[in-house]
């Protein structure tokens, strides 16, 4: 027996329409966004170029990090020395672009740190255990910040950002337990 139809008529396009529509949609947003771009001159970067750069970034700043609990705590040097490095080595895989250059801080040797600014010593916390729980924090931060953005990200940049968030956990893991 045939559902009787309903009474109340349909506000708003039907699902078949839709989906016969959706495809051209695509097509003519692919095409705006292109020309967007070439009246331009193509100076905008990709969403892809934003997320790396953003990676890159926070790296270095990350690396900074590492270098003011350094200077600030020299007898944590031993056991930051090998994270610091591969922290550094995050900031060369992202700014790793053929565009791009790396930044004069990323050739600094990652075996041993870089001199830090003034305000970032100045913002170490006094006590040992402190400062690891603060940089532990902000590996933490940036680990989450990554796996978000990897939903986003085209595929090989996922997978660099899950690798390097991955990184970051264990980072945090031997900042924290590993320690006590």
């Amino acid at each position: 027996m045939p559902f009787p139809s309903s009474l109340r008529a349909r506000s708003g396009p039907r699902r078949r329409s839709l989906l016969a529509v959706a495809p051209a949609a695509l097509l003519v947003a692919g095409c705006s966004a292109d020309s967007e771009n070439s009246a331009s001159g193509g100076s905008r970067p990709s969403a892809a170029d934003q997320v790396r750069a953003r990676a890159a970034r926070d790296s270095r700043a990350l690396a900074e990090r590492y270098d003011a609990v350094v200077a600030a705590h020299p007898a944590l040097a031993q056991r930051l020395r090998p994270l610091r490095a591969e922290v550094a080595r995050h900031e060369r895989a992202f700014a790793g672009t053929p565009s791009s250059s790396p930044s004069p801080s990323v050739s600094a040797s990652p075996s041993g740190p870089a001199a830090p600014s003034a305000s970032a010593s100045a913002a170490v916390p006094a006590k040992e255990k402190d400062a690891l729980a603060e940089l532990a924090a902000a590996e933490r931060e940036i680990a989450d910040r990554r796996t978000e953005a990897l939903l986003t990200a085209p595929g090989e940049l996922a997978r660099l950002l899950a690798s390097v968030a991955a990184a970051g956990a264990a980072h945090v893991y031997l900042l924290t337990e590993a320690g006590r």
